[in-house]
């Protein structure tokens, strides 16, 4: 998520459907999904084609995997047997009883309590809801049958555990959230006998309506046993109708605090590890939460504390739409809420409120500096980097660059340009920490920093990769000489006189010279020979090639980046091409196809930017005339390479047998041998 980057992508072939969650195995890190309700598949994640990894066919279908961190991977069948993967992998094709015959699984969900999983999944007929307890270790099944309501009924459940007991939280189609209690029985041979079908009762907990607004809630989660988040829509009278996000005290029954989500949902909203994970328009959404202590005060916002001034961090949240500075607020909420947008969730997000004096400190020393000198600012904020905690260090860091740019951002004159480098260059930063900074120094036109973002940076928007391309090719080489730029990618390979103009070396090209391909053409117009070499001399500068560079390292996804490199100019994309297939070449000329230098691109990267541009711009290459060289070339390149590797396959068994040979002969022993091929 932090670098919205994919790992990892299986698919089942055409006509398969995934007809439950795939789950992770926490203690054997393995992926395991269920396609077309029977067959089973388990795979990790090195395998690449999800046809070859394990499968299964079970006897029955599946409705759900369950994995618990501690307890291994539960299978929950539609008919309402329960199996561990272990007891189901022994004998896939084992029996699985139907324990609920008519009726429709509609929520399950497992626990551990006292070292042993439980299983609770409610289930619908005719109308009626039950609720099923399963202690699968101990073979221990109940059934319950939910107490009705009139003109009403369940659209979603969650629960916990607590002392052995369970509380299922039923949120209604008439607005209201319900709790029901069951305590977890300890099971007789004879009351198991005799057991019959009780009802639970419930109790009203929550009534959602806000100022008279009503919200019609699609999912409810817990988050502690005083507070439930909420999603669902805001519909008040004469209003349109706005979704958001709540989280309401259930001890006190209050709204605790609300975001509207402007952008829409899908109605899905997942809770894990104090994270809430939602679809916001195209965008999966990451927002972390911390609960206080319930308590009157804070339910109704006027928390006082006699230690600690009534300020509370966080970050504001909207940062839905565009992340802000840390801010502090007077603290109306006993939840502080922090939101991710566009997936950067970093480390920022990991240390807020572990220690809330420290917290405040930061943030009430942004807040008192906002209006400091330049020295003041920059001397305070470089004894807040010294001192902060290990822990905090890079949440810190991310405060005062975002305070830096800010105050770049109010005075067009203000700009602290070895400050922001040295910060980049000493720390271990992200994008995602200070996300105006590269927008900054793209406007101040600060080359350098912009390098040591791209070099470092794991998680930099394709947006922001593609303006600086844009940037960088579209800076004349007479200015970039004038400005600093780190050339240590480039000076090992490219050679520059005193005149600028490169010097040509002898070299000897790996599967690639124009005696070997005769179709190289040696012909070229007198304007371009600088430039179509045989590939030979760089087409850009010493400076503008070391920028380039940078952006070859930035990790990106083709199917963002894709629709950006589209509206490259057309000389640009020629220019970033040519450069593309000169480091192609120098490549190919080492026997391990790699270039000297420090922080030089990959064979890899080159070929896959290569790939990229092309496809972005492939119509517009093949329809200008001064493309056509070099496409050409480029072409028979390739051809050259790829008949070079074909000829080395043919003797690649030879060459192997030689190998086996220089092994079985005696080291010390002096001969001279002649080996035919054949």
């Amino acid at each position: 998520i932090s670098d919205q980057k994919p790992l990892g992508c299986w698919s089942v072939k055409h006509g398969q459907i995934l007809t439950c969650p795939v789950v992770c195995n926490f203690e054997t890190h393995e992926y395991i999904a269920v396609h077309d309700d029977k067959v089973l598949r388990i795979w990790k994640n090195e395998d690449i084609n999800l046809d070859k990894a394990f499968k299964a066919t079970l006897s029955a279908d599946v409705y759900r995997i369950h994995s618990l961190p501690h307890g291994g991977p539960l299978v929950l069948f539609r008919g309402g047997g329960v199996r561990s993967l272990d007891v189901l992998l022994e004998a896939p094709q084992q029996e699985i009883e139907n324990l609920i015959s008519g009726e429709v699984i509609r929520w399950s969900g497992a626990f551990m309590e006292d070292q042993q999983p439980v299983l609770i999944f409610t289930t619908e007929k005719d109308g009626d809801f039950f609720v099923y307890v399963q202690k699968p270790k101990l073979s221990s099944l109940h059934r319950y049958k939910l107490e009705q309501q009139e003109s009403a009924k369940p659209l979603c459940f969650t629960a916990h555990i607590t002392n052995q007991t369970v509380t299922l939280l039923c949120l209604y189609s008439n607005y209201s959230v319900y709790q029901v209690l069951i305590p977890l029985q300890q099971d007789t041979a004879e009351e198991e006998e005799e057991e019959e079908e009780e009802i639970l009762s419930k109790s009203l907990l929550l009534n959602l309506s806000v100022s008279g607004a009503v919200l019609k809630g699609t999912s409810l989660v817990v988050l502690d046993k005083d507070h439930v988040a909420v999603l669902g829509s805001l519909a008040a009278p004469g209003k349109e109708r706005r979704e958001c996000l709540t989280i309401w005290n259930t001890k006190f029954q209050t709204l605790q605090t609300s975001k509207e989500l402007p952008l829409g949902t899908s109605g899905q909203l997942w809770c894990y590890e104090e994270k809430f994970f939602l679809i916001h328009g195209k965008l999966l959404t990451v927002i972390l939460y911390k609960c206080e202590t319930a308590s009157l005060a804070a339910a109704v916002g006027k928390l006082k504390d006699s230690q600690t001034p009534d300020v509370s961090l966080f970050l504001n949240w909207n940062t839905l739409e565009d992340e802000e500075l840390v801010v502090s607020f007077q603290s109306q909420e006993s939840v502080a809420l922090k939101a991710e947008s566009r997936m950067n969730l970093r480390s920022r997000g990991s240390t807020v409120a572990e220690k809330q004096s420290e917290t405040l400190s930061v943030g009430q020393l942004l807040l008192n500096l906002q209006g400091a000198s330049t020295f003041v600012l920059e001397s305070e904020l470089r004894k807040l980097m010294a001192k902060a905690p290990t822990p905090d260090l890079q949440a810190t860091i991310g405060c005062v660059v975002t305070a830096l740019t800010d105050r770049c951002k109010r005075n067009p004159k203000y700009y602290p340009q070895s400050f922001l480098q040295q910060i980049v260059e000493t720390h271990a930063l992200s994008y995602s920490l200070c996300p105006d900074l590269m927008a900054v120094a793209l406007e101040k036109k600060d080359m350098l920093l912009l390098q040591m973002c791209l070099e470092r940076f794991p998680d930099i928007p394709e947006e922001v990769t593609y303006n600086c391309l844009n940037a960088f090719l579209s800076m004349s080489e007479a200015y970039l000489q004038t400005i600093d730029v780190n050339v240590d990618s480039v000076i090992c390979y490219i050679d520059v006189e005193l005149d600028d103009k490169e010097v040509k070396t002898e070299i000897v090209e790996n599967g690639f010279s124009a005696e070997m391909d005769q179709d190289m053409c040696d012909t070229k117009s007198p304007k371009e020979s600088h430039f179509w070499s045989d590939g030979e001399s760089c087409p850009v500068g010493l400076q503008k090639a070391a920028l380039l560079n940078a952006v070859l390292h930035a990790a990106y996804t083709e199917t963002f980046l894709l629709p950006h490199l589209k509206n490259l100019p057309a000389q640009q994309a020629i220019l970033f091409l040519r450069y593309l297939y000169y480091l192609y070449v120098k490549c190919s000329e080492k026997i391990n196809t790699t270039l000297p230098g420090i922080h030089s691109p990959t064979i890899n990267q080159i070929m896959d930017w290569m790939c990229l541009l092309l496809d972005a711009q492939f119509t517009v290459m093949v329809m200008l005339p001064e493309a056509k060289e070099l496409l050409s070339n480029l072409h028979k390149f390739v051809r050259a390479q790829v008949r070079f590797y074909s000829e080395l396959n043919k003797i690649e068994g030879s060459l192997q047998e030689l190998q086996r040979l220089n092994h079985l002969r005696e080291s010390q022993t002096y001969s001279i041998e002649v080996l035919e091929i054949i």
